[in-house]
């Protein structure tokens, strides 16, 4: 299957799930203004983090080696057990800890004790999400994308028609218990989906420790939960940061803007997961891999600089659309917002050559190094320009990451 039929599916799919996401936005901040769109940030961030960890970070593993062994049933077997049993361990582990520590996590996050009954309805989830991320991940390893987008269009509807009743009832409670909720109902869709498709084997549910595998996973695992679980926690610190200093009713804009952003990229950064990876991770030899990234810049990066446009343009009808007229300081931000979306998803696609070619060690303190200077430049961009200062850090902070990626792609070229 080739990016642009790839293309077609995962933007039906994204189109669903961004609807969803945008949904929800809508409802927090009819019910909630902008202090509520910043706490809903916050739990965003907490159920990000906490979905990586639960599942032990292996789903880009998963991708990777299905893609790869997809030919050898022995092998694939074998990872699937033990990916399946890793998975569980971690959602276990994760979810205890989120029990445990679930009143502290509400005051820390979300300022009111309140919520740890959520926080723990969260934390029994884990499970559940956990299970789902395999699912997908192994569909995704086939490439099988018309099953993946039937199940984010159909598990998205589910989602929306839950935050809409939770909303009305709860209120902002409501639509944060819906987007947990929502996730685990997926299983009603994605399991089903599964049993019927092609490939599927009863041994694929059979969880068992493989060491061979488990530390194959393992070593992926630390560069997806770098890379996953950095962004979340740096997050939730600038939200902390900038509450203090401007006050939460300004993080609502500054969430607010990073949410358009993040609602459109989804059609690009969904693509790129689901082709390019296990697309990069099958291929070998220099010509081939330079092939497959001059293909993606050609496709990918023309298409979020006319994204990028059309939402500066349109910014102050699409800030009265998802939020509310609260929102219209929020329109000053949206320049270097996306200048540096556009930044961003050039840098994405050169750095999954660090994943798909398992650069364990170069991947885990380029997140890391990078993770700190973004939070070192909105602290001190902050301190000089305002709020904006955030969005300058943003750009910065991926031109910077952008320009590492052209070294390490080079580098890793010019050896083969």
């Amino acid at each position: 299957m080739n990016i642009v039929r790839t293309g077609f599916y995962t933007a039906i799919a994204t189109a669903a799930r961004l609807l969803a996401g945008l949904v929800a936005i809508k409802l927090v901040a009819w019910f909630a203004g902008p202090e509520g769109v910043g706490k809903l940030g916050q739990f965003m961030s907490l159920m990000s983090l906490l979905a990586v960890l639960a599942g032990g970070g292996i789903s880009a593993a998963i991708v990777k080696y299905v893609a790869e062994y997809r030919d050898d049933p022995q092998r694939l077997s074998r990872l699937l057990s033990a990916a399946l049993w890793y998975a569980f361990c971690a959602s276990c582990l994760m979810g205890g800890v989120a029990l445990l520590f679930s009143r502290q996590l509400a005051l820390w996050l979300l300022g009111d004790a309140h919520y740890a009954g959520l926080i723990r309805v969260l934390a029994v989830a884990q499970l559940g999400i956990a299970l789902l991320n395999y699912i997908l991940a192994v569909i995704n390893g086939f490439m099988d994308v018309r099953r993946l987008a039937f199940i984010q269009v159909t598990g998205s509807v589910v989602g929306i028609v839950m935050m809409v009743w939770l909303s009305r009832w709860l209120h902002l409670y409501g639509a944060l218990l819906a987007l947990v909720v929502s996730q685990v109902l997926w299983l009603a869709v994605g399991l089903p989906a599964w049993w019927r498709s092609s490939y599927f084997r009863r041994s694929m549910l059979r969880l068992h420790y493989d060491r061979e595998m488990t530390l194959r996973l393992a070593t992926f695992s630390v560069m997806t939960i770098s890379s996953a679980v950095l962004p979340p926690l740096v997050n939730i610190a600038v939200r902390d940061h900038l509450a203090l200093q401007f006050g939460w009713e300004q993080v609502g804009y500054w969430q607010a803007v990073s949410k358009v952003s993040d609602a459109y990229l989804l059609f690009l950064t969904t693509a790129i997961n689901i082709y390019y990876l296990p697309k990069l991770a099958s291929t070998h030899g220099r010509a081939a891999l330079l092939h497959e990234l001059r293909h993606a810049y050609r496709y990918i990066l023309p298409a979020v600089v006319v994204l990028a446009a059309t939402v500066y343009v349109l910014r102050g009808w699409v800030t009265r659309l998802l939020f509310t007229p609260d929102f219209v300081s929020a329109n000053v931000l949206y320049g270097p917002q996306l200048v540096g979306d556009v930044i961003k998803i050039a840098s994405f696609m050169l750095s999954y050559l660090m994943l798909a070619k398992a650069m364990t060690r170069l991947f885990v303190i380029s997140e890391c190094v990078f993770a700190a200077s973004y939070f070192a430049l909105v602290y001190v961009f902050t301190a000089h320009f305002g709020l904006v200062g955030a969005m300058y850090a943003f750009a910065v902070n991926y031109l910077l990451y952008l320009a590492f990626n052209v070294l390490v792609a080079r580098r890793y070229l010019a050896a083969l």
